[in-house]
């Protein structure tokens, strides 16, 4: 799956997408239903996220004491492009003054051990948060002595220290990213594209039940807050009211390796006989190099195939651990070992030929190949699975 966004912002090394408010409250709250107290008592780190423009702060600070949390910890990455201008921590004024504003150079440490309406107004909101941290009383915000880069040491302590780590972080160190969090055994909510689960080192975690979807989005796109000075590189985008420039990105998902009910949901499916009937109208097509069927769309996979099936990998939206087996993917390298055949130059160059009508290499080994009308052609990117066998 192609996408445009990413792609010219992973160019030109821009990571710097923020992610909005309504988001991050849906998803949170899929977890929270299906478990209410798997926040309670919890140290929450946010380690890509400047509490200056940061959502996710946001988020987790207005609702500390409803979550339980024993603590939030939120370092930012370098000073950002639109410190200040998104949640607007010390009110209004986007000017902030020299003795209490944010540091020009360094990146920030916020940590947060408790939250109450400090002002007296009878609620709690930001500006309680901004007096409680001015007057530093039970919460720290102070300068970091490096950039805040995830993988600096001070970032990796205060990693030690947390529980569930919950944020975005930069999409071009995403495999590194989700690397670190398995080395320190960490539970997480995280954003990603859905391009992420065909990486040789996230897919296993897949595969092995260790790393899942997260629930609220299952398709289309979101839109991200973006910096003023990237925003029209990235394709898709618009300028609110407000002067907010707002970038529209497909293909994202969270990724997860908390437990939510989405995923114990099973597939209601048609038989194999009823989705030839009724949908496809023709049989399903065997793949050339994989002992499998070609299966284009979730919706017909048949629920009585006892063997291997290519699926498209939005499949993993509606991925029950209890009803389907993951057992690889249609790829190059058969770490899997499930390829039936592998082609040799020669064949792909006929391939192109037959199917291009001039000389070149059609790479049939990247990928499931059925035949059709007597030409060998590539499927998109495929997962394999089966049916879970039931134990008696």
């Amino acid at each position: 799956m192609a996408n445009k966004n990413l792609t010219n912002a992973k160019r030109t090394k821009n990571d710097e997408f923020y992610t909005q408010y309504s988001d991050i409250q849906k998803e949170i709250e899929a977890y929270l239903e299906y478990n209410s107290d798997v926040f309670r008592g919890k140290v929450v780190y946010c380690n890509c996220d400047d509490p200056f423009e940061s959502n996710f702060f946001r988020y987790f600070v207005l609702n500390f004491n409803k979550l339980g949390l024993k603590q939030l910890i939120t370092t930012s990455y370098k000073p950002s492009p639109v410190a200040n201008t998104q949640i607007a921590l010390f009110g209004d004024d986007k000017t902030l003054t020299k003795s209490k504003g944010r540091p020009k150079i360094n990146a920030n440490k916020f940590i947060i051990n408790e939250v109450k309406d400090i002002d007296g107004d009878g609620e709690f909101n930001l500006k309680d948060v901004a007096k409680q941290l001015q007057a530093n009383k039970h919460n720290e915000w102070m300068p970091l002595v490096g950039d805040g880069d995830f993988r600096s040491d001070e970032c990796i302590n205060l990693l030690k220290q947390s529980d569930i780590v919950v944020t975005n972080p930069p999409f071009s160190l995403f495999r590194e990213y989700v690397k670190q969090l398995f080395d320190y055994e960490k539970k997480f909510v995280i954003i990603g594209n859905i391009n992420a689960i065909t990486y040789k080192e996230i897919f296993p975690l897949i595969k092995n039940n260790k790393l899942w979807l997260g629930q609220s989005i299952s398709s289309g796109d979101r839109e991200f807050i973006v910096p003023h000075y990237i925003f029209k590189e990235i394709g898709n985008w618009r300028t609110d009211e407000n002067g907010v420039h707002y970038a529209r990105v497909m293909g994202v998902r969270w990724f997860t390796n908390l437990d939510h009910g989405r995923r114990h949901q099973p597939l209601q499916l048609m038989t194999k006989a009823e989705v030839i009937k009724f949908t496809t109208k023709k049989p399903f097509e065997k793949y050339d190099n994989y002992n499998a069927i070609e299966v284009s769309f979730v919706k017909n996979i048949p629920g009585d195939y006892n063997g291997v099936m290519g699926v498209p990998i939005s499949f993993l939206d509606k991925y029950n651990p209890d009803q389907f087996e993951i057992v690889g993917m249609c790829e190059n390298e058969d770490l899997y070992k499930m390829k039936a055949k592998v082609y040799t130059t020669a064949e792909c160059k006929q391939a192109y030929l037959d199917k291009f009508g001039k000389k070149g290499t059609y790479d049939l080994n990247a990928s499931g190949v059925v035949i059709e009308n007597d030409l060998l052609e590539k499927v998109y990117q495929r997962i394999l699975i089966r049916h879970k066998r039931k134990t008696k």
